[in-house]
């Protein structure tokens, strides 16, 4: 079974960075896209970066300039390289992995973590 496990939340004040990362583990031949989302209280969840397996990027208008994602495919990880921090980024992280193809497996599958907290304290 593949899992997604993310790192790198935590408190942090206006202004400030944070690193987050997210590695897949499973017995996995090929992921597509990979990318991270976020939900705030009482917000759905909402897109804030994804990247292609060749390296192409896609950014909410909110974070563009203070976000930045990245991938290494080899570990099989994606990181979100946060900036510029503001309180309105408060939320619950989520990695997604899209597509992925593991050993035995026929058709394609997505998958989530299981979220990483960012408070940003203003």
């Amino acid at each position: 079974q593949v899992q997604l496990v993310e790192s790198g939340g935590g408190l942090v004040q206006a202004g400030g960075s944070l690193r987050l990362s997210c590695a897949a583990s499973g017995r996995i031949l090929r992921i597509n896209d990979m990318g991270w989302y976020r939900q705030a209280p009482g917000k759905q969840r909402e897109l804030v970066a994804t990247i292609t397996s060749s390296g192409i990027t896609n950014y909410a208008d909110s974070v563009k300039g203070r976000f930045t994602i990245s991938r290494d495919n080899a570990k099989k990880t994606v990181y979100l390289q946060m900036n510029s921090l503001k309180a309105e980024d408060t939320a619950v992280y989520y990695c997604q992995a899209t597509r992925v193809v593991q050993i035995g497996d026929v058709f394609p599958t997505d998958y989530w973590g299981q979220g990483t907290q960012v408070t940003v304290s203003s």
